[in-house]
């Protein structure tokens, strides 16, 4: 199958299968990754939506999609994927449907559900090869039900469940679960992280993952303006500062084979990336808490100095 690729934002497609003034939060990041992936998944898909931020998008009789839309509880979003995916096979087999109507099924999801609730039905889905695509808006907390903790949140972020005060002045003191490789120890065909700061990676992304069949992930960083208590204009910045810093790899894997698709030159101080976020700003005020942000910058320089090491070995 041959792939075409594009390599500038002159080359994104124009068509927009998502249309204009939902009712998600203003800078959401995750509606702005999610538009740049129905580019190109098209209209012929059937969208199956857990509960969560994006329930928002579709309140009867309204919809922003172009597409068929199923709403599912949190954990059976997989399970509901694969009774439309049974559906359309069984129609196509029985001459019903035409195989060129073969619609993609897409799971949307929140990390509340794809690291926690959901994992179990997501695991039995994997094991069965299900053919779908399955997009995680992780904003790092269950953002629609108050910025609880949820097990993508990472170590000493402020949340609704992880207040800061004296017993707990750190926040959070557990670590973000690693998603990415939990679906890489099932060896699907295709799974990446995305940015919507860099919308040409994740659109070739994308079109890599069409020609696999089976399950397809795709984890979104999607900075939350209401939960990191940022300016919804500075949305794209942070997701962009992730990137920078090293804290959000952009990486894919293909049957388990893992490679870096953007790696900055130089990287930049994690701390650019925690400074102006309100759930980060007990790291600095009212007393810098240099441990902790030690911490954090020697856990990422392990994760890319690790890299660094397989990629020496490989040579």
């Amino acid at each position: 199958m041959n792939i075409t690729t594009i390599k500038s934002i002159k080359d994104i497609p124009q068509e927009e299968n998502l249309s204009p003034g939902t009712p998600t939060c203003a800078g959401c990041g995750g509606l702005l990754s999610l538009r740049h992936c129905l580019k190109v998944l098209g209209e012929k898909i059937v969208v199956v939506n857990a509960a969560g931020c994006f329930t928002l998008l579709a309140v009867y009789p309204f919809t922003p999609f172009k597409s068929s839309w199923l709403y599912t509880a949190m954990a059976c979003a997989p399970a509901g994927a694969q009774g439309i995916r049974d559906a359309l096979d069984i129609l196509i087999r029985k001459g019903r449907l035409d195989s060129k109507e073969n619609l993609k099924v897409v799971v949307l999801t929140g990390d509340g559900v794809a690291y926690d609730i959901g994992l179990a039905s997501t695991s039995g889905a994997l094991y069965r090869n299900l053919d779908f695509y399955y997009i995680c808006s992780d904003n790092e907390a269950y953002g629609n039900t108050g910025f609880q903790s949820s097990g993508a949140t990472p170590f000493a972020s402020k949340t609704g469940t992880t207040p800061i005060g004296r017993i707990s002045p750190t926040g959070l003191e557990l670590s973000k679960k690693n998603l990415f490789e939990i679906w890489r120890s099932h060896t699907p065909p295709y799974l990446a992280t995305i940015s919507p700061a860099h919308p040409v990676d994740l659109i070739n992304k994308f079109k890599k993952a069409e020609q696999y069949k089976g399950p397809k992930l795709f984890i979104n960083l999607s900075p939350c303006p209401a939960g990191w208590v940022t300016d919804p204009s500075h949305s794209a910045k942070f997701a962009r500062l992730a990137v920078d810093t090293g804290i959000w790899a952009l990486k894919e894997a293909i049957y388990g084979e893992v490679k870096h698709t953007v790696v900055p030159k130089s990287f930049k101080p994690v701390e650019e990336y925690l400074k102006g976020q309100g759930r980060f700003a007990h790291l600095f005020k009212p007393v810098r808490q240099e441990e902790t942000l030690k911490r954090i910058q020697e856990m990422v320089d392990q994760y890319w100095d690790n890299v660094c090491s397989r990629e020496s070995r490989k040579r």
